[in-house]
C-alpha cells in the first residue's frame, strides 16, 4: 500500500538504467563502454519509452560513459530529446544520494528521468515505490537488468516532497534490441 497519497500534479519519475557494459581490460570502470548488445538494447529502450509515452521533461544521468552513452542512443529516438543534466553523484550512488539528485530537480519538470546504474536504482525503486501494478515490484525484486525501464508514478507539488512509499510502479519493461 502506497503510505501516503500527495497533493499536487502527476509526476513522474522513469529510472532506466544503462544498458549493458563492456569490460575491456584496463579500462577504468568509470570508463567502460557499452558492449555491442548494450549499443543494441540503448536504442530500443529510447523506442519503448516512447511507445509508452513516457517522454521526460529533463534527464538526469550518470557521468560513466556507459550511462552517457545509453542516454544518447536513448534519446537519439525521439524528435527532440530533451535537456541532460550530467551528474558525478550518480555514479554508484545509493539511494540517499540518487533521492537528493532527483529532489534538486526544478518543480516544472512532470516527467523526470534518471539514467544511472544497480544496486542504486532498483534500491530506490523498492523504496520509493508503495504499491505496484501487475506484480511490477516483484518483477523488480527478482532483477534489475540493464535497459531496465521502471516508471514511477505519484502526486506532488514539487519534486522536494517525493518520499519513500509514495509512489505507484506503474512499468516495469526491458527493451532489448534485435542482432542484425
Amino acid at each position: 500500500m502506497i503510505a501516503r497519497a500527495g497533493t499536487g500534479p502527476l509526476r513522474r519519475l522513469v529510472v532506466l538504467r544503462h544498458a549493458k557494459s563492456a569490460w575491456p581490460e584496463g579500462v577504468e570502470d568509470h570508463r567502460r563502454p557499452l558492449a555491442p548488445r548494450g549499443l543494441r538494447d540503448a536504442p530500443a529502450a529510447g523506442r519503448a519509452l516512447a511507445d509508452a509515452d513516457c517522454l521526460p521533461d529533463l534527464a538526469l544521468c550518470s557521468t560513466a560513459v556507459r550511462a552517457r552513452r545509453t542516454w544518447e542512443l536513448a534519446s537519439a529516438e525521439w524528435g527532440t530529446p530533451p535537456p541532460v543534466r550530467y551528474d558525478r553523484r550518480l555514479y554508484a550512488a545509493e539511494v540517499p544520494d540518487l533521492l537528493e539528485v532527483v529532489r534538486g530537480a526544478p518543480p516544472e519538470v512532470e516527467t523526470l528521468l534518471l539514467v544511472g546504474h544497480n544496486p542504486g536504482l532498483e534500491e530506490l525503486v523498492l523504496e520509493l515505490a508503495g504499491d505496484g501494478l501487475d506484480g511490477t515490484l516483484d518483477r523488480v525484486r527478482t532483477k534489475f537488468p540493464t535497459s531496465a525501464i521502471a516508471v514511477l508514478d505519484w502526486h506532488g507539488t514539487g519534486w522536494t516532497a517525493l518520499a519513500p512509499g509514495t509512489a505507484l510502479l506503474t512499468s516495469f519493461t526491458v527493451p532489448r534490441g534485435r542482432k542484425g
